[in-house]
């Protein structure tokens, strides 16, 4: 029988690419959009325009997060067979101005949904999207059995969403995963994200369309990935005959300034003529350094990463040089992966 899933944060860079995931394995995908003054569904655009795709199997909903009667109707008219919260405030730095609008987003907004699914007593698998960040300043190597020290409202935003959905499992019985989600990147990724934001500067200086590259804390250490793999993760955790919570990285240490090396690289530049350090940029707060242990994952889920970051920081400037390009030329062209 055919499967459906609903998928809030369908917009976004992980959201598009687990609803090609899903489409492609036959699922009936439901969408959650915040409603909006203008289109906000680009990274969606392609799916419709597939004519493999058929209208009945890519349906996007008005709903937010913030409202949790509306979603508890939503469910029950649908009846999904998964759910897959991926709706949140996700940037770091704006949590720090922004982070009543977090807490209620990324946290609370958690909640709402875990509690209409308890409400509307449909029988589902709640996949809650955690976050390296929960780790903040406790040392790496983290993996699922490392303490929680957040050092953002979005970290602690994800904090209370991932215990919550602990307890909503130990108390409800409900099937409810927790995917701890290290750094995860690709064409797709927004803008103000420090790596799309250098991949980005790549292709607009080596147009002669920027100058500079203005950048906080360049020493800040993650563990990047590929987030079409990332999301593969995410599936396999909602396949397991029992709920479980899994760390998902790729366990190799890159700090911003070896990111913005080989992005300028992959370009012919070189990285230390435009790139700048700007304190403004700099968090009240900050993580040093984030490294995953996915052994779990591995061993369990059967996942383990295969594109590597110099691929990952190649596919990244590759497609932004493209797009530009497109751009430039006045293409409506897509370019990504």
């Amino acid at each position: 029988m055919r499967k459906t899933a609903v998928i809030t944060g369908i917009t976004g860079q992980d959201g598009s690419y687990l609803a090609e995931l899903l489409l492609a394995k036959g699922y009936q995908v439901h969408g959650l959009v915040r409603r909006s003054s203008s289109f906000n569904t680009e990274r969606l655009d392609h799916i419709y325009q597939d004519p493999q795709t058929p209208e009945r199997d890519l349906v996007l909903h008005y709903a937010d997060l913030s409202d949790g009667i509306s979603l508890s109707s939503l469910l029950n008219a649908i009846e999904p067979d998964e759910i897959y919260n991926l709706g949140a405030q996700s940037h770091v730095r704006v949590s720090f101005d922004s982070p009543l609008y977090t807490g209620d987003v990324t946290g609370m907004g958690s909640l709402r949904l875990l509690e209409a699914v308890r409400a509307s007593s449909i029988r589902t698998r709640v996949y809650q999207a955690s976050s390296s960040e929960m780790f903040g300043a406790t040392p790496p190597p983290q993996s699922e059995r490392t303490p929680f020290h957040p050092r953002s409202p979005y970290g602690c935003a994800k904090v209370f969403a991932y215990w919550n959905t602990v307890n909503y499992r130990e108390s409800y019985g409900m099937y409810a995963t927790n995917g701890i989600l290290f750094n995860h990147e690709s064409p797709r990724r927004g803008e103000t994200f420090v790596t799309r934001k250098i991949t980005r500067a790549v292709a607009r200086i080596q147009a002669g369309l920027q100058d500079r590259l203005y950048l906080g804390n360049l020493e800040a250490v993650r563990d990047w990935g590929y987030a079409p793999e990332y999301v593969e993760a995410m599936w396999r955790m909602l396949q397991q005959d029992e709920p479980d919570d899994y760390v998902v990285a790729t366990g190799t240490a890159r700090s911003v300034r070896e990111f913005c090396e080989y992005a300028f690289a992959a370009a012919g530049l070189d990285w230390a003529r435009y790139v700048r350090y700007d304190p403004k940029y700099d968090r009240p707060a900050e993580v040093d350094s984030l490294i995953g242990d996915a052994s779990k994952a591995e061993q369990l889920l059967g996942w383990k990463p295969e594109v590597t970051f110099h691929e990952l920081t190649r596919i990244m400037v590759e497609a932004d040089i493209a797009q530009l390009a497109a751009q430039l030329d006045g293409s409506s062209v897509r370019v990504d992966r």
